[in-house]
């Protein structure tokens, strides 16, 4: 039997995000389903919490504001979605202080990102209190969800799909903007290789590369799959002109540390504004490190790893946080690496570790304590 309670509540924000008083209808489950998980061995992406959140866009307003228990969704087999392909989505984390406070890591930066990418797709934005409302209340929910090991953190994935069902290339007028939870193991637990694409392309100049839309990814799995086969865990993807330029690896941004400084590809529409790059860019900045963010050609770096000049390549990304690359290949040429001497990649990640137990202090404001809901009984 289901809990059922409708809160109408105000949040006082102890940071500059506000939350306003919203009508959030709340059903729990009777009983979890967290006692038959595996918290020590959690693959990423297939272990769901209990609840989900749930809105709907009427074609005018944002409605129907809702966290029940997670359920099948019920789609007309014509939804514009499945057709042409309108759906965007978010990844986040929540962790845990060392005494136990359910944390957020800048969330309005996520929704920023995500009304970005519905201006893009021509969808509507959501509103930003009402999702740092929901994403504060759910976490709430499910904060026994969050792994206690290190690395692991509960993973959220706001997302949002086109809703109208009748087929026509036009914009939807009606859209369901969701939010679902999973706790989560390391993305990677070893350093990986990359392949240097140099016949498929992710983005172009004024495509949809800077949006957060599941086509960008639909169309890197055919390549991805091709790379796999030849021994690669991820792509590293050129530009679309001249396969000349870096833009990004399949999972996350790249940075590649060199003697005298740190690079990364700029970002200019191809490819995505990570929150975790720009995270890195402050901290390894404000540690007095010098930071270029510019177009960095697959020739400058080979030349620097002949030079000796290369030091370290790594990604950068929600879900990863830092990935160590050991390997990279481009036209039959190799750049091997030797990740066990690196020093900034694993010191942007356990700094960014810290602030997310708070044992490193924020002073930029950062991490946002989830606040809890009052008893529903």
């Amino acid at each position: 039997m289901r809990m059922e309670k409708t809160l109408l509540r105000s949040f006082i924000s102890t940071t500059k995000l506000e939350f306003m008083p919203t009508n959030l209808k709340i059903t729990l489950v009777s009983q979890s389903r967290r006692e038959s998980v595996d918290f020590d061995n959690l693959p990423f992406g297939q272990v769901f919490s209990d609840h989900m959140f749930t809105a709907d866009f009427d074609g005018e307003k944002w409605t129907n504001f809702e966290i029940k228990p997670l359920e099948n969704l019920s789609v007309h087999p014509g939804n514009l979605a499945w057709h042409y392909g309108q759906a965007i989505f978010e990844g986040m984390k929540a962790s845990k202080s060392i005494t136990g406070t359910p944390l957020l890591f800048r969330p309005e930066m996520h929704i920023q990102r995500l009304n970005a990418s519905a201006t893009r797709m021509c969808m509507p934005e959501f509103p930003e209190d009402m999702f740092i409302q929901a994403v504060n209340t759910i976490v709430d929910l499910e904060k026994k969800w969050i792994p206690e090991e290190a690395g692991s953190a509960l993973y959220i994935r706001p997302f949002m799909i086109a809703m109208d069902e009748a087929l026509g290339v036009r914009p939807s007028a009606l859209y369901k903007f969701m939010i679902i939870c999973l706790p989560v193991g390391p993305y990677y637990s070893k350093p990986v290789s990359l392949k240097a694409e140099t016949t498929y392309v992710r983005a172009v100049e004024g495509g949809v590369g800077e949006a957060k839309t599941a086509g960008n990814y639909a169309g890197s799995l055919y390549p991805a799959r091709l790379a796999k086969q030849e021994g690669f865990d991820q792509i590293m993807w050129l530009d679309a002109k001249e396969f000349k330029y870096i833009q990004e690896v399949g999972t996350m941004n790249i940075f590649f540390v060199l003697k005298d400084r740190i690079i990364t590809p700029s970002t200019t529409g191809t490819i995505l504004k990570g929150i975790t790059r720009d995270t890195f860019i402050q901290v390894l900045r404000d540690k007095g490190y010098m930071v270029e963010e510019r177009r960095i050609t697959i020739d400058e770096i080979y030349e620097a790893f002949a030079n000796g000049e290369l030091l370290e390549v790594f990604g950068s990304g929600t879900a990863a946080v830092m990935a160590k690359v050991k390997r990279i290949s481009y036209k039959g040429k190799e750049i091997e690496l030797d990740p066990d001497s690196y020093k900034i990649g694993p010191s942007l990640k356990a700094h960014i570790e810290g602030l997310r137990n708070q044992t490193i202090e924020d002073n930029k404001g950062w991490v946002i304590p989830v606040q809890s809901l009052e008893t529903i009984s």
